[in-house]
């Protein structure tokens, strides 16, 4: 039996362990120091075994998962290393840094026998928690492992088939470029969104307009403007030294369309959006990535009394099941008046074809 533990079982932690539970020859067990959190676990059968003692936990465990925040990597895997650990068990973590938790890793000198291999899935929900967990998370999503030139093939391939029943595209990548990455393309544009909610919000303490006008587009590119500040915070004082370098060639970036602007240059300005609709226009529209993907549609619809009651009933007549519906009041460089959300792809792409028999539909 290959005991498999997992610390911190919410939407990342429990939806790993709702992959590998089941499984022949697996057990899965929960660790938190909430017993309420233990008990919902149980209840929700996510795992096998739960618990609020780290050495039972542990007791000969194979495989530990750190699902804690970014800030608690590095108390967990000191004080899992002052616990009796079975020879041969990996430690691993999921969180969106790498290179101090491995850092950490190398210089505490695991028990013998005992290997830290860092890990990221690159995949998430707008929800967060055990209840949003689901076996299907990390399908067709990157995992990322960055083990170090100290790390067994041995215990790297063991964990790598393990992750097999995620069913990820798992990669490896050296922990520093991951965190150089992951930064430019999660950390910063995290930063961007805050920067320019609040840069709104200042406008419109003297005029409310900004927030009412504020509707469709604006929400939607800023709305990892709202992730949960405590987890960032964290995040970003971790991958510090990388974002400070990123920010400054951001600088940079806006410093261009200043000139730009200045010089009423609308060639460069054309040549600047040219650039960034070439790169975009090559990126894979149907992966999995470190921002979560918005399963939506717009609906052009008409201005008559029950239709959006019409459209919510045949959508669930066709078992399709819609997470959110919104009337968008302006329009301005949104196609379509009512806007769905799906929680699943495969959802929206059903909807998508039974209403375009009936009403303009746009991606």
């Amino acid at each position: 039996m290959t005991n498999i533990v997992i610390f911190g079982v919410g939407l990342i932690g429990g939806s790993l362990a709702l992959c590998f539970k089941d499984k022949p020859g697996l057990r899965v067990v929960g660790h938190s120091n909430n017993p309420k959190s233990v008990e919902k676990y149980l209840q929700r059968g996510v795992v096998d075994h739960a618990t609020t003692s780290m050495e039972e936990a542990v007791k000969d465990a194979d495989f530990i998962f750190l699902g804690v925040p970014v800030g608690n990597l590095e108390d967990y895997i000191c004080r899992l290393n002052e616990l009796p650990l079975k020879p041969g068990c990996i430690i691993t973590d999921v969180g969106s840094t790498k290179a101090s938790i491995t850092a950490c890793a190398e210089k505490l000198r695991l028990q013998e026998g005992v290997h830290f291999i860092g890990g990221h899935p690159m995949a998430g929900k707008e929800k967060s928690g055990v209840e949003a967990a689901t076996s299907l998370l990390f399908e067709n999503a990157y995992y990322v492992l960055t083990p170090t030139e100290n790390t067994p093939q041995e215990a790297y391939d063991r964990l790598f088939k393990l992750l097999q029943y995620t069913r990820a595209h798992i990669v490896k990548v050296d922990a520093n470029m991951h965190d150089t990455i992951v930064g430019a393309i999660s950390h910063l544009p995290h930063i961007i969104a805050v920067a320019l909610v609040n840069q709104i919000s200042k406008y419109n303490e003297t005029n409310s307009l900004y927030k009412d006008l504020a509707a469709g587009g604006f929400r939607d590119i800023t709305r990892i403007a709202s992730s949960d500040p405590v987890i960032w915070r964290d995040i970003l004082s971790n991958n510090r030294d990388v974002l400070l370098e990123l920010l400054k060639d951001w600088n940079r970036e806006i410093d261009t369309f200043i000139q730009l602007l200045s010089d009423d240059d609308g060639a460069g300005i054309e040549d600047q959006f040219r650039q960034a609709n070439r790169f975009r226009n090559e990126l894979p529209e149907r992966r999995k990535g470190m921002i979560t993907s918005l399963h939506e549609i717009y609906v052009d619809i008409p201005d008559q009394p029950g239709i959006v009651g019409q459209i919510a009933t045949l959508l669930g007549d066709c078992r399709i099941n819609l997470s959110n519906l919104q009337i968008i009041e302006s329009r301005e460089d949104i196609p379509g008046v009512l806007r769905l959300s799906f929680r699943e792809e495969d959802h929206m792409e059903k909807a998508f074809e039974l209403l375009k028999k009936q009403y303009p539909v746009h991606i």
